[in-house]
């Protein structure tokens, strides 16, 4: 029977200064061995109920602290048992004796970084290193102390609550934290009081939370506070450790204050001289509020003055500006009384007991008597005057007045800093406008001067008016054409066609000149050519009177046109105008208005003549070359006289027509096998390959020359690869009888015709020339 042995720890745990001894009791399982009987093993039963040992923190003593001991059941205090232990801090923080299993901390431990450490201990045999018992882990777990003050984070606080608000109302929640354990006693438990601040606030001993402690708190009375609190631990008993922040509270406002003038009766001065629109003065109402609580408006509520000025805010200032709205005069009213009354903008309904949010004070205004300048009757001035008048001619008269009392005598006088003040001069003593110059209308319609007037007495005060002087219109301008026209009539015009249509132009204005009446000069004799129509709209039309008109002839036209007007008196003017005669269109659109080939060259530009020689002889160079080359060419054999049908005549140049040998039998064409293959150019490879075509050869002999060369006269048309190129395909069918018969002049009449040639110009552009011809023609057979 063998004996199996198991280990116990035991410890000792010290805390406040007294120790602790445990031990932990371990059975022993033995088996026996009968005689005769197996031996039987049993399952040994563990006591243990230990997990962890206590260490305290910050442990100061000179000598290690002890922690506990281990100790197995294997140990007889022979020393054969080894103690050893693994885990954290084993060897540094933690020392064990191999021999007595005494286990020591030898440095100081702080919880707040390390709160406990995990070790595993074990038992081994000295003598074989085997161990004795399996592994075992524990825990010292180090003991907290109060060694830590609360600690506010977030401190100082700077914080604002409404002024006027009721007692308690909430302004901040602090808080402060311990890093002791607070699992363990007190030493995190804290516990807050106010240091500084009171009566004014106070403080939650539990939450923190800061509440008003004084009913209507006025910001205006004292707007700023810095409160104290105070966090301690240990449930704030004494030895406790404490912690403070500085919390600034600041009152704001509310509009609890209503405006105030600081006087009931104000006094102002303001001289006559003010000018409308200008800032007299200024008033104010104290607020003891600020912000938007303070912004307030001036209205003038009654007075005699409240239509003679006018009150705005000044938003930054929070002045009442003071305004003239219109002209003051210390002969007329000296004084003037005004309500003010300035009004919060901003109310808050919870403090209308307040009030009323708004003052009322009274302005007296005295108006200041000045020496002013002269005053003119009107604020400006419109004269007339006619164009061409005479120097010296009157205008107008402009009046001014002394407006004070004295009524001093006014002087007058235009100031000449522009052109247009030198037109005119005025009297100094009467203010009578007279003309310095001749006005033309048509140059400058109107003048603009400016009249100054002045006390005599006081030459330094001056007033000035603007005077507006009109021009008025005198028909002394002649109507005329409005432009140069440029009027062209076709060599195919009508009798009574409509050529141009003119309008004319008068520099004087309607009045002078709005009718205009038109026609020819009556001291010239009837024109033949043309004549004119008036419109009576202020317009006239130029009209032909016979019916042709030719450039080889007559390319130029001279109508003189006679032009009046319906002034008083009536002015008139003659104008000419030049009409071009023009080839056109059956349209009327015009073709060209030049006769360049029926000039002389002596009326051609020598440019012109150069290039006429030069064309010349590019032609005779022509015409020789060709000459040359027909010369040198063979002349050709004639095959047959007989038929020359039989022969079609294949070239690619000109040859000698149907005498032309190099040819082939007409019995090529009939075989359309055989014209298979001459369809195609031999100098040039088509891009599309022929396709061969199979006739039954029973009906060649059947088939019609006509039909075949209609038939290979739409294969060539639709067949890419057939001209055009440099060839030439030649046909020996000639076809029917021309319908448009003959040309020929042999049969016609000798005798003039009375046939309208018109139609000509319906044939196209080839016998555009030809309808001119005949058209000329019958002009000279009109005329």
């Amino acid at each position: 029977m063998k004996l199996r042995k198991y280990f116990c720890l035991c410890f000792v745990q010290r805390c406040y200064g007294a120790a602790h001894h445990g031990s932990i009791k371990v059975t022993r399982n033995q088996t026996k061995h009968v005689e005769g009987e197996t031996e039987v093993h049993h399952r040994p039963k563990r006591g243990w109920v230990w997990n962890q040992f206590f260490v305290l923190e910050e442990h100061m003593g000179p000598d290690p602290q002890y922690v506990g001991k281990l100790h197995s059941n294997s140990d007889k205090g022979d020393g054969s048992v080894k103690y050893i232990l693994t885990g954290e801090g084993a060897g540094t923080i933690f020392i064990i004796d191999d021999t007595t299993g005494d286990i020591h901390s030898t440095k100081s431990l702080d919880r707040e970084q390390k709160t406990h450490y995990v070790l595993h201990a074990q038992a081994i045999d000295r003598r074989t290193n085997k161990p004795l018992e399996p592994e075992s882990e524990f825990i010292i777990k180090v003991q907290d102390i109060n060694d830590n003050a609360p600690k506010f984070t977030d401190g100082p606080y700077i914080v604002t609550v409404p002024e006027m608000s009721e007692m308690g109302t909430s302004v901040l929640q602090v808080t402060a934290t311990d890093a002791d354990d607070p699992t363990y006693g007190n030493s995190a438990r804290v516990v807050y009081s106010i240091l500084q601040g009171q009566p004014y606030f106070s403080v939650d001993p539990k939450t923190g939370v800061i509440r008003t402690a004084l009913h209507n708190m006025d910001r205006e009375a004292r707007e700023h506070y810095s409160v104290v609190i105070q966090a301690k631990d240990m449930a704030g008993q004494v030895g406790g450790l404490s912690g403070s922040t500085t919390v600034n509270i600041t009152l704001t406002d509310v509009n609890d204050n209503p405006p105030r003038f600081p006087q009931k009766h104000y006094q102002l001065y303001v001289p006559e001289s003010a000018q409308v629109g200008s800032d007299v003065g200024k008033i104010k109402a104290n607020d003891a509020d600020t912000g938007s609580n303070a912004d307030m408006k001036y209205t003038i509520i009654n007075g005699d003055g409240s239509g003679v000025f006018s009150i705005s805010t000044d938003k930054e200032t929070r002045e009442g500006i003071l305004s003239l709205k219109k002209p003051l005069n210390y002969e007329k009213k000296k004084s003037y009384t005004l309500n003010i009354e300035g009004a919060n903008t901003h109310l808050d309904f919870r403090f209308s007991h307040l009030g009323p949010f708004k003052d009322v004070t009274m302005l007296k205004i005295i108006v200041g008597d000045v020496d002013e300048p002269p005053l003119f009757t009107m604020p400006s001035y419109v004269m007339e005057v006619y164009e061409n008048a005479k120097i010296g001619t009157t205008v107008g008269t402009v009046t001014a007045q002394d407006p004070d009392t004295a009524n001093s005598l006014v002087r007058y006088f235009i100031d000449h800093n522009t052109e247009q003040d030198r037109y005119f001069t005025i009297d100094a003593s009467t203010g009578t406008i007279k003309t310095a110059k001749i006005f033309d209308r048509e140059e400058t319609p109107w003048y603009n001067i400016t009249v100054a007037a002045s006390e005599i007495d006081n030459p330094g005060l001056v007033s000035h008016v603007p005077v507006g002087v009109r021009i008025l219109d005198v028909n002394d301008n002649p109507p005329e054409l409005a432009r140069e026209y440029d009027v062209v009539v076709c060599e195919n015009a009508k009798p009574g066609q409509v050529i141009q249509t003119i309008t004319a132009t008068d520099k004087d204005n309607s009045a002078n000149g709005a009718r205009f009446h038109f026609s020819l000069d009556e001291g010239l004799s009837l024109n033949p050519n043309f004549t004119l129509r008036d419109n009576e709209d202020n317009t006239a039309s130029i009209l032909t009177r016979r019916r042709r008109y030719s450039r080889t002839t007559q390319d130029i036209y001279y109508l003189p046109v006679l032009i009046s007007d319906g002034g008083v008196p009536p002015l008139s003017s003659s104008s000419t105008l030049t009409i071009r005669v023009c080839a056109c269109e059956r349209d009327g659109r015009v073709r060209t208005c030049h006769a360049e080939a029926f000039l002389s060259s002596a009326g051609l530009s020598t440019g012109a003549l150069i290039a006429i020689l030069l064309c010349v002889v590019i032609l005779l160079a022509i015409v020789v070359l060709f000459i040359t080359l027909r010369r040198s060419k063979k002349e050709p054999l004639i095959i047959s006289e007989e038929d020359v049908r039989e022969n079609v005549v294949t070239y690619d140049d000109e040859g000698g027509g149907e005498e032309d040998t190099e040819a082939f039998d007409i019995t090529a064409l009939r075989n359309p096998s055989a014209a298979e293959e001459l369809k195609y150019r031999r100098d040039v490879r088509p891009e599309v390959k022929p396709v061969p075509r199979h006739h039954p050869s029973s009906s060649l002999d059947s088939i019609d020359v006509q039909e075949f060369i209609k038939q290979r006269l739409a294969e060539a048309d639709l067949d890419p690869s057939v001209p055009p190129y440099d060839s030439l395909q030649t046909y020996a069918y000639e076809g029917h009888r021309s319908e448009a018969g003959s040309i020929s002049s042999l049969d016609s009449a000798t005798t003039h015709s009375d046939q309208d040639y018109n139609y000509l110009g319906d044939w196209g552009p080839e016998f555009k020339k030809l309808a001119e011809l005949y058209g000329e023609i019958e002009s000279e057979r009109t005329t």
